[in-house]
């Protein structure tokens, strides 16, 4: 599959808004928020995502929170959706606010998913909540002429987001819950080879969690199957100031480099992510103590890895 690079520059035209909420719902175990943001919908490209502030003006909780966008629509010049989990107290009050609450909201930030220049047959794997980005990219991918299936999965029939959508945007979908309350009981690896194999599948576009993203980039290394991973990293600012999210990937020219998922993705080539070292720096990662170049003959440094496939 020969994919387009992200155009240059994608990450670095966000904007900072002061939002009015639409919105807010709950589905099943998650919620749903609507901000009117016409700025943020017009820059929008799938992939990408948002970084909110919570707790009001006088709040302590100085951190953004980062979530994928499900759904930009034209609405009142410009809306955007994005989904979250209550996990915490940002999130506890994000959930509280209610129409004509103001946020304040940065985006769209990160590179979005690269996108084939031929048609494929490509199929979409989501854990959790995770699956947002993913419709937006399905509608984006059948533009282009591809055949689209879904492989959705969670712990529980509550925490599989887009079920529905997904079984009757897809060519096919295909659902997994852990205990079987939904689909078939197991983890979206276990019906992996099977959706692969009947849907002739020539590239995954995935997001999730991180050992999910593990074990689908490790399956699809087998069949030699391109892999663009959606990573769920934790951020704190968004803009790659503060070096929270980074993670090693192995760039064009062998070297492995700490990107930042939150401007060198989020979404990266899943077979130059080295998922087993993840949450380290690794000892042969560029600029850890002890790294040597490559070879003293000026071997080039600068390749980026993010999971442009040719």
């Amino acid at each position: 599959m020969t994919a387009e690079r992200a155009e240059p520059g994608a990450s670095l035209v966000p904007t900072q808004v002061k939002g009015t909420v639409l919105t807010t719902r709950r589905v099943d175990a998650y919620f749903a928020m609507t901000v009117i943001a016409p700025g943020v919908a017009a820059r929008f490209r799938p992939g990408q995502f948002v970084a909110v502030a919570v707790g009001g003006p006088e709040t302590s909780m100085l951190l953004r929170r980062a979530f994928s966008i499900h759904e930009v629509r034209p609405d009142h010049g410009g809306t955007v959706e994005f989904v979250f989990a209550v996990t915490g107290p940002g999130t506890r009050w994000l959930s509280e606010r209610r129409t004509r609450d103001t946020l304040d909201l940065a985006g769209p930030l990160g590179r979005p998913f690269p996108l084939p220049r031929d048609p494929v047959n490509a199929l979409l794997v989501g854990g959790g909540y995770g699956s947002a980005p993913l419709f937006p990219l399905g509608d984006k991918l059948r533009g282009r002429g591809c055949a689209v299936d879904f492989l959705l999965g969670a712990a529980s029939a509550d925490r599989v987001f887009g079920a529905l959508t997904a079984r009757r945007a897809g060519r096919t979908a295909t659902i997994t819950t852990e205990d079987g309350s939904l689909g078939l009981r197991g983890v979206v690896t276990d019906a992996l080879a099977r959706v692969v194999h009947e849907a002739r599948t020539e590239v995954i576009y995935a997001c999730g969690p991180m050992p999910m993203l593990r074990a689908v980039t490790g399956f699809a290394g087998r069949y030699e199957i391109p892999v663009l991973a959606s990573v769920e990293e934790a951020m704190a600012c968004g803009i790659g100031v503060c070096m929270t999210c980074v993670l090693p990937v192995i760039g064009d020219d062998g070297v492995t480099r700490m990107l930042r998922a939150c401007v060198d993705g989020p979404v990266f080539g899943g077979q130059a992510v080295r998922w087993d070292d993840v949450g380290t720096i690794p000892f042969d990662a560029l600029g850890a103590p002890g790294w040597r170049p490559p070879s003293e003959e000026g071997q080039p440094i600068a390749q980026d890895g993010r999971g442009h496939v040719g």
